[in-house]
């Protein structure tokens, strides 16, 4: 993939960041008073352009988030849009979770609000208890661009984690001074058995099981290396197949990888799967955005310019995802408590399976 492009989709991935946060506990009397207003939040009768997140909540709520136009509210009837005219302290948003007790999270670039659907608190960093854990419940969040941290949420505190330093990324930063830090984290995925996995700019994905960081380096996941004057794509999407193999979506390769523990010093091995999107391993199509396990175990599997593809174990099916019969430019894809299928797109709106093809979503 060219130079050009590679730098557009860098910069148009959207790493939050909670620079703006103080290090201090959680003051519970600031978070008992919510920062929106959601009775005198703005209905408008449709989404904007600018969606490129989608989530449906336990009370089968559509969240979509957008890098620049805030977050949009949908129950079926009307759409809500906060923005930092409510009190949204930015209207870049770059993850949407829900934690086992219904709350929903948004990643903004200005830190990360805790909602309850109708109350909304910023959550503050608690750096005295900053250390690496696992627990059931934990949520995880990304940290901003060229950061290296993550950020852990166990339900009372926010803790910023830098990740382990490895001997290829030391050496990475000290032969690339200028070059953004490899330790960035683009992706996290929990696995079936509740291990966390990390997906970073330059160094591969790791996966932290409460104990150890286990590292498949970018060597193994990535087909053709990018000279650091380059810029790389690094690790954007990681999911778990029905068989427990893991798929990353790094560059010019289509692989799978397995979970099982081998005598040797790795604890994975690499297969070969189906190459190239379109059956060509040296095309475009090597790589993609987001993934996402379908209701019947298909994969599904987003591009920038190349709409959708289908893996269901046995051949691919391409989607093209158009407006007025020109491909558009897509971010994400998810898939909502009915098991329908959402699309987040750079400029477009949010695009919803219909069965047969993707149409824009129209309230």
């Amino acid at each position: 993939m060219k130079l050009k492009l590679l730098l557009y989709l860098i910069i148009l991935t959207f790493l939050s960041s909670c620079n703006g946060q103080n290090n201090s506990k959680v003051n519970s009397k600031k978070e008992n008073t919510s920062i929106i207003d959601i009775t005198k939040v703005e209905t408008v009768k449709e989404l904007g352009e600018n969606i490129m997140l989608v989530y449906q909540d336990k009370k089968n709520n559509h969240w979509f988030g957008s890098s620049e136009d805030g977050i949009y509210k949908y129950d079926g009837k009307k759409i809500l849009h906060i923005t930092t005219k409510n009190g949204l302290p930015n209207n870049g948003i770059g993850e949407i979770k829900e934690d086992h007790l219904g709350n929903i999270y948004f990643n903004t670039s200005s830190g990360i609000i805790k909602s309850d659907g109708e109350n909304f608190h910023l959550l503050k960093v608690d750096d005295l208890k900053s250390n690496w854990k696992l627990e059931p419940n934990d949520l995880w969040f990304k940290d901003g661009w060229d950061s290296g941290y993550v950020y852990r949420y166990d339900g009372s505190y926010l803790y910023k984690l830098k990740l382990p330093k490895t001997k290829l990324g030391e050496d990475h930063i000290l032969n690339n001074p200028n070059y953004p830090n490899p330790y960035t984290v683009y992706s996290i995925y929990k696995d079936s058995k509740g291990n966390v996995w990390f997906g970073t700019g330059a160094l591969g994905a790791f996966r932290y099981n409460g104990k150890s960081f286990d590292w498949i380096l970018e060597k193994d996941v990535v087909e053709i290396f990018n000279e650091p004057t380059e810029v790389s794509n690094g690790v954007r999407s990681i999911v778990e197949d029905e068989n427990g193999d893991f798929w990353f979506n790094t560059e010019y390769r289509y692989s799978v990888y397995d979970s099982a523990t081998l005598k040797s010093n790795k604890f994975y091995t690499r297969h070969e799967s189906i190459g190239g999107l379109d059956g060509k391993n040296e095309s475009d199509l090597n790589e993609y955005l987001s993934t996402v396990r379908d209701e019947n175990n298909n994969l599904w599997f987003v591009t920038y310019r190349n709409g959708v593809w289908k893996y269901d174990g046995t051949k691919i099916t391409h989607y093209a995802v158009q407006d007025n019969s020109k491909d558009i430019t897509l971010f994400s894809i998810y898939k909502d408590n009915n098991g329908d299928l959402w699309l987040g797109t750079h400029k477009n709106g949010a695009y919803k399976f219909n069965g047969i093809t993707f149409e824009k979503f129209v309230k």
